[in-house]
């Protein structure tokens, strides 16, 4: 059965509504997804697949909530509360512990700080909760010598940025990204979802790979001790899944910055808009410099934990490095587990965002962004 795509694309931009047909058209019969972007402010895209959802409906984007959490940081080191090179331990002097009294601010953003996760692990409660996992980190040794090498900091990074937030403003990541963010700009984007509004929320389904792309996932090296495990809390005897992460109330309720979040394509674009550009008479969040130095690749080469080449800003992903290498220098945004992406590109004046219900093989940004993304941004070039 052929499902029916809903929404509109602006003049110039029919061949991303094409595309996006031409996606869905090999999708199973139960494909669920977003796409929206905006030009310089102005959206441009905003299209969606009908399974008894729409545009405001709300998906668990996994790391594309680290997206959120790094906007908040560069916006309080945009104000001056927060300084890149001062020590973590400046704002946070419980984090010196176990010889990570040296590390920066700006290295523990690009994943440098060697805190992946715990010898022993977390229990589920702890990962709904960054309060509990800072408290737990700040006694961990680094699993390499902070600064020397960097590896993704999956489940964590939220909670140790929020932390320093927490300690430089008395208020948490979540209020700051709510207060300044989330609730100016009506962006159905949240770091902690109402109870009001849990039946926008469409639950995450499981991956289901090909027998091909099974045998893929099965000839992975694996191990209960390896870097990647314990980054991933998999290490522990009953390790959860993802899909039971997204999907618990804990999780939504409060939120994690790392990957908490939910959201609609139409707020993970309409926040990258807001960062770059003037949207609906507000001027752009971040100045210039502030654009400028968050897309500025931090960390580039061999990551310790993907096991493979990744890029990050302060804290974003170097997005045209890391995914669509067609995209201008400087681009930064973040992408998510279940298949979802979002980024801005300031020399195009583009913000995207894409979300899908069912959790996208292999992980990461699904590959239907490849061709959704190039779509957009040659029609943004276009225009």
């Amino acid at each position: 059965m052929t499902q029916e795509i809903h929404g509109t694309v602006a003049d110039g931009f029919e061949a991303v509504r094409e595309e996006f047909a031409a996606f869905v058209t090999g999708e199973r019969p139960d494909y669920e997804g977003q796409l929206c972007a905006y030009v310089h402010g102005r959206r441009v895209v905003d299209l969606w697949v009908r399974d008894g959802s729409d545009a405001t409906s709300l998906h668990g984007v996994f790391s594309s909530t680290k997206g959120a959490a790094h906007l908040v940081v560069a916006l309080l080191v945009q104000d001056g509360t927060l300084e890149p090179d001062r020590k973590v331990t400046y704002y946070w002097p419980e984090f010196g512990a176990e010889g990570k009294g040296q590390l920066t601010l700006r290295d523990l953003l690009a994943h440098r700080a060697g805190v992946i996760g715990l010898d022993g692990g977390f229990t589920d409660d702890e990962l709904a909760d960054d309060r509990a996992i800072a408290e737990r980190l700040a006694d961990q040794k680094p699993f390499w010598r902070p600064g020397t090498a960097f590896g993704y900091h999956a489940l964590v990074i939220g909670a140790l940025a929020g932390e320093v937030v927490r300690r430089a403003t008395g208020r948490t990541l979540q209020e700051v990204y709510e207060e300044r963010i989330r609730a100016p700009y009506g962006l159905d984007f949240f770091l902690g979802l109402p109870a009001a509004l849990e039946p926008r929320y469409r639950s995450v389904r499981p991956m289901t790979p090909t027998d091909e792309q099974q045998a893929l996932l099965d000839s992975l090296p694996r191990g209960p001790h390896t870097l990647a495990s314990i980054a991933f809390n998999t290490h522990v005897p009953e390790p959860g899944t993802l899909e039971s992460y997204a999907n618990s109330r804990a999780v939504r309720a409060k939120g994690p910055a790392s990957a908490g979040g939910v959201a609609a394509a139409r707020g993970l674009a309409g926040m990258y808009a807001a960062a770059i550009s003037e949207v609906d008479g507000r001027p752009p969040l971040l100045k210039p410099d502030t654009v400028a130095e968050v897309g500025q690749i931090h960390s580039i080469g061999y990551d310790l934990v993907a096991r493979t080449h990744k890029s990050y800003g302060l804290g974003f992903q170097a997005t045209a490095d890391t995914w669509h290498p067609f995209l201008g220098a400087g681009t930064f945004g973040h992408s998510g587990a279940g298949g979802s992406q979002a980024f801005a590109d300031p020399r195009s004046g583009l913000a995207y965002g894409y979300t899908r219900r069912r959790m996208a093989f292999p992980g990461g940004a699904a590959p239907e962004n490849q061709r959704l993304v190039k779509a957009v941004h040659t029609a943004a070039l276009a225009g």
